[in-house]
């Protein structure tokens, strides 16, 4: 491999990443894998271990640490223990997440709570724990790069949902979250940047997708003419944890088969 392609390798690296037992974060897990990365996969239990066995197939070293992203207490300690096994992380990915869904006055507060904990307050703490790390970490390369941080945003991100309140402000929150982290650590070397997907066909967007009116009309706006699938994101992942996109940091990249630009 030289020129162009190399600077997309991930050879050496070592990638942690939630949500990856299914889906979008699944795709992320292995795309991050063929493209030469060990990976460390935050799970609720160690009963799903589909993805570390796709990842061992690529010939790349996958570990399942457990932790329930719901559980302020077992995301306390959880990052210690990574470096307690002597990994060298270089690549964070914030993928897990859930939905609740509820018109807004109606909706129960301990969805709420563990919506806003599941997809923005476990977001920050594992930014905040894995960020400090790689601020010890030595620079390598020219120019010289510390890390790569990677959030799941979403098009609710940029505009309201229906019935989706709680999951609108944490994904709101992600897109602020990843800009603020981004001012604050692309001099030393760590570039902070998000991806929002847009309609998905994955169990998370179940709901939609069983709704027949509302899926039409969804995919009667989608500029790409089909919902979008969890393969669609390996080449976003790879560019955004390479460097080749060393020069790139505090971005919400959409993929979005052209929702956004219509």
């Amino acid at each position: 491999m030289s020129g162009a392609l190399e600077l997309f390798s991930l050879q050496g690296r070592t990638a942690l990443i939630t949500g990856a037992t299914r889906g979008i974060g699944q795709s992320l897990a292995i795309a991050l894998a063929e493209a030469g990365a060990d990976v460390l996969l935050i799970q609720r239990d160690f009963s799903n271990q589909t993805t570390k066995q796709e990842i061992e197939k690529l010939g790349r070293k996958a570990t399942i640490y457990q932790a329930d992203l719901a559980d302020r207490d077992q995301l306390r300690d959880l990052f210690s223990k990574v470096l307690a096994d002597d990994h060298d992380v270089d690549i964070l990915v914030n993928c897990g997440g859930i939905q609740r869904r509820h018109p807004a006055d109606q909706f129960p507060d301990n969805d709420w709570d563990e919506v806003l904990q599941v997809n923005l307050n476990s977001v920050f703490t594992l930014c905040r724990d894995v960020g400090a790390y790689m601020l010890t970490r030595q620079p390598k390369g020219n120019p010289p790069h510390r890390g790569s941080i990677i959030n799941i945003a979403s098009l609710v991100s940029f505009q309201g949902g229906l019935n989706v309140p709680a999951y609108a402000a944490a994904k709101g929150g992600v897109a602020q979250l990843t800009k603020s982290l981004s001012n604050q650590w692309a001099a030393q070397g760590i570039n902070v940047n998000a991806i929002a997907p847009g309609y998905i066909h994955t169990d998370m967007n179940e709901a939609l997708i069983n709704d027949e009116k509302r899926a039409a009309s969804i995919l009667d706006r989608i500029p790409a003419g089909r919902w979008g699938l969890p393969e669609d994101f390996k080449g976003a992942i790879v560019y955004l944890a390479s460097r080749a996109s060393l020069y790139v940091s505090g971005e919400v990249l959409t993929v979005d088969g052209g929702w956004m630009g219509r």
